[in-house]
């Protein structure tokens, strides 16, 4: 058993990401200035993505998104019941509501085939206009079904607000997700939202990015910054003026130097940093994939997953325990473990205010109960990484029901 404890998701920051802070700091500029546009600028060019904005989180990115397209009072957007609770909240926010939809057996992403049937219904009980955007979530980091949902989008004239939150370097039949592929005649409008939280393939500290059209986004800056028509840098630079005007009532989403300053040396380290979590990947997919009571993630074909999280299911039929004691027990192991996601339907507002119960999600809620997320970082030593293996391996061996020896499964199995 190891000595000490194996934290589930520290970030990893170098000795270029600290200069460059210290440098920010003494510099003349600490918030929103020419780092941030710097890495607005490389950001986009290293997704292929027409324009980005950053700004102080996700969750900023996808509620100034909503906000620049005008989904708004008693609109629907639909969205997934498998994900962090920030998804759901911005279309709260703007004074709409989720229509929840949901996911695949496999991916765990959003289904479409069930969007479609949805809206089918919508348009039946005659409130389909009332349908005015997608949000799917690329789960874990493996892209949704992104032809088929934008076929959808284009059909049913709804916008689509990718959440790219767990998403950054995953590719979708060579795309990068968040180049979002604008074209003016095709009718859709698309924007993706990205985290660097410090848990994130990249991180800093704290922060988002919001990529599309260079239209859309010169509207989202303003929504991201009061509504003002010059952001601090315009006004307090030596090419500045003072003079504003106040065009709309935004919000305070602007992202700092400070911020910028490492994400431009971590976006530079990005490939580096995902090729260690594949490492680790492999060895997890290896040690894991011929265990009796365990299944690891999928990966479709097509698909460049950015496991961002390694989502491992337990088959709760072959094991004596539940998912709760199956994370204690890892905990006595010292190693950290976490659960992705609370599915929405379960928290209390959401239950209270639409009355959901567990079952009207019924893939969503019963593959939640045997979700276990293992550690995944690039910080992780090929020791931390088997003593994961070992831990996890040695609770579900410990804890397997009698069914393993009637099975027929080889011993190697257990």
């Amino acid at each position: 058993m190891r000595k000490q404890f194996l934290s589930f998701s520290p970030p990893l920051i170098g000795e270029e990401e600290i200069d460059e802070v210290v440098a920010t700091l003494r510099s003349d500029w600490i918030t929103t200035g020419p780092r941030v546009r710097r890495f607005e600028h490389e950001f986009a060019q290293a997704l292929g993505a027409p324009a980005a904005l950053a700004l102080n989180s996700c969750t900023s990115a996808l509620h100034v998104a909503l906000a620049v397209l005008g989904v708004g009072h008693e609109a629907q957007v639909i969205t997934t019941p498998l994900t962090f609770c920030s998804t759901v909240h911005v279309i709260e926010h703007v004074g709409a509501h989720p229509l929840l939809i949901d996911v695949e057996p496999d991916t765990l992403n959003i289904d479409p085939l069930r969007v479609e049937q949805a809206l089918r219904r919508s348009s039946a009980h005659g409130d389909a206009t009332t349908v005015r955007a997608l949000l799917p979530v690329h789960l874990y980091g493996h892209p949704c079904e992104l032809d088929h949902l934008e076929a959808i989008a284009r059909a049913s004239n709804l916008a689509m607000i990718e959440d790219c939150a767990h998403s950054l370097p995953a590719k979708y039949k060579g795309r990068c997700i968040g180049s979002t592929r604008p074209q003016v005649d095709d009718g859709l409008v698309q924007l993706a939202a990205f985290s660097f939280y410090a848990t994130k393939n990249m991180t800093t500290a704290e922060g988002g990015m919001l990529t599309g059209s260079p239209t859309l986004l010169e509207a989202a800056s303003i929504w991201s910054l009061h509504g003002m028509s010059r952001d601090a840098y315009k006004r307090y630079s030596a090419a500045g003026s003072w003079r504003y005007d106040v065009l709309l009532p935004g919000f305070k989403y602007n992202m700092t130097d400070i911020q910028a300053a490492l994400g431009i040396h971590q976006l530079r380290r990005l490939p580096e940093l995902q090729m260690r979590r594949r490492q680790i990947v492999a060895k997890y997919n290896e040690a894991f994939a011929d265990h009796y009571a365990l299944e690891i993630p999928t990966e479709r074909p097509g698909v460049e997953h950015a496991w961002h999280i390694y989502a491992l299911r337990l088959r709760l039929d072959r094991l004596r325990i539940d998912r709760r004691r199956f994370i204690e027990e890892l905990s006595r192991l010292n190693v950290g473990a976490s659960v992705h996601f609370i599915p929405i339907h379960l928290h209390a507002y959401y239950r209270n205010k639409y009355g959901f119960k567990p079952m009207d999600f019924p893939i969503a809620f019963t593959e939640y109960q045997r979700l276990v997320s293992l550690p995944l970082y690039p910080r992780m030593s090929d020791a931390d990484v088997k003593d994961v293996i070992n831990a996890v391996r040695r609770t579900a061996s410990r804890h397997r029901t009698r069914r393993l020896a009637t099975s027929g499964a080889p011993p190697g199995n257990a």
